[in-house]
């Protein structure tokens, strides 16, 4: 049921690096993509992939990984084993951020109907990953996914009376995610 799958569709951050994704993977999540809607059908996103772990080298500096877990970034041993940089290409629109959620969640949710886990990243050094990836200045730099096989647990749990919805990790390594109750989502 696709309320399963949402529920277990958590930004993972804790990987098994050695487990391999082929870029026919990919390229079947990004075909996910392409057929989501599209604001005005325009379709103005690209994609870069990369299974490969030079490549993965050169991307993983440039990003931040929680902001709510200071300085944390994943150890060697538990990085992605691939990534999808979203791209929004200035020649065919000029906004792009409907698309860029829409296309991340078909993604993701693809990822994790494949036992595959992700986490969206948008606090990227930006010029840096156009650098060592010679991206054209035609492409806007939208957002990373980080994808491998989970390696750690996540948990949703109700956000508690004092109202903090920031995630944390137990002493046992376990991912906690408050989220707000449906009542409270519900404006009458």
């Amino acid at each position: 049921m696709l309320k399963d799958l949402i529920q277990r569709n958590r930004s993972c951050r804790r990987f098994y690096q050695e487990f391999k994704i082929g870029i026919q993977t990919l390229r079947e999540l990004i075909d996910l993509a392409r057929l989501s809607p599209s604001s005005g059908n325009l379709q103005p996103l690209k994609y870069i992939l990369s299974c490969d772990p030079e490549k993965n080298n050169l991307i993983f500096p440039c990003l931040s990984w929680a902001g709510y877990l200071k300085d944390w970034r994943p150890p060697e041993g538990e990085r992605p084993s691939a990534y999808i940089i979203i791209l929004g290409d200035k020649k065919i629109a000029s906004f792009f951020g409907y698309d860029a959620g829409i296309a991340t969640q078909s993604i993701l949710l693809g990822a994790r109907e494949k036992d595959l886990g992700g986490c969206i990243i948008g606090s990227i050094q930006r010029e840096e990953l156009r650098t060592a990836l010679n991206i054209p200045e035609r492409y806007e730099i939208l957002l990373v996914l980080a994808l491998g096989k989970p390696k750690e647990k996540v948990l949703i749990e109700r956000v508690g009376p004092e109202g903090d919805i920031k995630y944390w990790r137990d002493s046992e390594g376990v991912h906690h995610v408050p989220k707000r109750s449906l009542d409270e989502l519900i404006v009458d």
